[in-house]
């Protein structure tokens, strides 16, 4: 039996020089080029599912038309692992097409023999957790407890504001301290609060890896967190942590375990008798799942919800983790549910006018992803109703407030739009953004 290791690492040249293939590709019709990699390359769908991190299942349905693949990340997955040239599929060139002489290599650890005074970087790596434990003397004290607490709020306006990239070091750096001071068991009566401080920067280190779009890494966070609320005993937090791992599935387009997810968090929430801010957010998260399954019925039923619980929420006191779900979120997030089942003249209409309250938030660069990733939505919504101008005028909007953050997600979103503008390419708007887009990227 051949192994995945075992199988060709590149398609065979005459696949790839076909014209059916090739056209196939440049319109991104996977099912047509999952049905001729079998039937001219002898590679079956399972094959294929293995090789691009998909489901079997998920592969067939597309296969015979009832799925469709858009999300940048499952097709840079299937570029990656089918060995598609990026350009086929409108995209950059992958790592594996460049030259090894253009790829950075990693800094080679100093070998001791050479007479270098540097110790071995596998050695450091190994020692780290070992000095980290000699020389940490710090002790768990309500004190502390206050203090790690504002870490977290600040650390979210951070990501906010710039991204997650340069946060990632520092948070997962407190989640370590934070786990030995629960291993030493001190006795001091704080161990339910180092735990829920513990969810709650496990979860935002899954955050900001979800934003670098490094899924591996999220799915691992998420479940610390996870475990963490439920050793806590915070049902609430455990809902806030399976709606961000709807969010993380919807990305991956694996829209039914996303609303499996999400109804999955409506369920603790609702064991805890939840504020209804909480409960009108996690019905937006399976709006938003229900919309990449195309169930207009059952998305619109998550959108009501969400917005009646959230008619319910003014006066009740609320967990601090959900308060950025404001109206204006709302509005913008029913926009971009909407947008997804293609209905883009009411879509347009609410992303409009939430980026217009976004921009005159005086403190606009607290929501500088925000407003970039809704600049985006923006863009999509008025490219599906044909209006070229507008629609490059927003995606220049995006593309300006991402290059002043660092969220590889909003700036895969952008290059996701910039391959949809390929019709268009002669077009006086679509050749000025590209323009401003090669400069802002270079």
């Amino acid at each position: 039996m051949t192994s995945l290791n075992d199988s060709p690492r590149e398609l065979p040249p005459a696949l790839l020089r076909n014209a059916e293939f090739t056209e196939a590709c440049r319109v991104r019709d996977f099912g047509r080029i999952f049905q001729l990699m079998a039937h001219r390359a002898g590679i079956p769908q399972s094959r294929v599912a293995a090789l691009c991190g998909l489901t079997a299942s998920r592969v067939s349905e597309v296969v015979a038309g009832r799925r469709s693949i858009s999300n940048i990340d499952v097709i840079e997955r299937i570029s990656d692992g089918l060995r598609i040239p990026g350009a086929m599929l409108g995209l950059a060139h992958r790592t594996w097409e460049l030259p090894p002489q253009v790829i950075a290599a990693p800094p080679s650890p100093v070998n001791p023999s050479s007479g270098g005074d540097s110790v071995p970087a596998t050695r450091r790596s190994a020692d780290l957790d070992e000095v980290l434990a000699v020389t940490d003397d710090a002790v768990a004290t309500p004190s502390a407890v206050s203090a790690l607490r504002a870490f977290i709020t600040d650390y979210w306006r951070q990501d906010d504001a710039h991204g997650g990239a340069l946060l990632r070091p520092a948070v997962v750096g407190q989640l370590r301290h934070v786990q030995r001071l629960l291993r030493r068991d001190d006795g001091r009566g704080l161990k339910t609060d180092l735990q829920a401080i513990e969810a709650e920067l496990a979860r935002l280190a899954g955050w900001a890896y979800f934003d670098a779009r490094q899924y591996s890494k999220v799915q691992a966070y998420f479940t610390e967190a996870l475990e963490s609320a439920q050793d806590a005993g915070d049902r609430q937090f455990v809902a806030n942590v399976l709606s961000c791992m709807s969010l993380q599935a919807t990305y991956e387009e694996e829209a039914n375990e996303a609303v499996s997810l999400a109804q999955a968090a409506q369920g603790a929430a609702r064991d805890t008798r939840s504020p209804a801010l909480v409960m009108s957010m996690l019905y937006m998260r399976e709006a938003f799942a229900q919309a990449v399954l195309r169930d207009g019925a059952a998305c619109e039923r998550a959108v009501a919800r969400a917005h009646r619980h959230f008619e319910r929420a003014s006066g009740e006191e609320a967990p601090p983790w959900v308060r950025y779900f404001d109206e204006t979120k709302l509005l913008v997030d029913t926009g971009i549910a909407y947008a997804q089942l293609g209905k883009a003249r009411e879509a347009e209409r609410l992303i409009a006018e939430g980026l217009r309250r976004e921009n005159d938030v005086q403190q606009r660069g607290n929501q500088q992803r925000g407003r970039a990733f809704h600049a985006f939505w923006l863009a999509s919504t008025r490219l599906q109703r044909g209006d070229l101008a507008q629609a490059c005028d927003a995606a220049t909007m995006a593309l300006d407030l991402a290059s002043a953050i660092n969220s590889p997600r909003v700036t895969a979103h952008v290059r996701d739009f910039h391959a949809q503008l390929r019709p268009y390419a002669r077009e006086t708007p679509v050749i000025a953004f590209e323009a401003h887009m090669r400069k802002m990227l270079a």
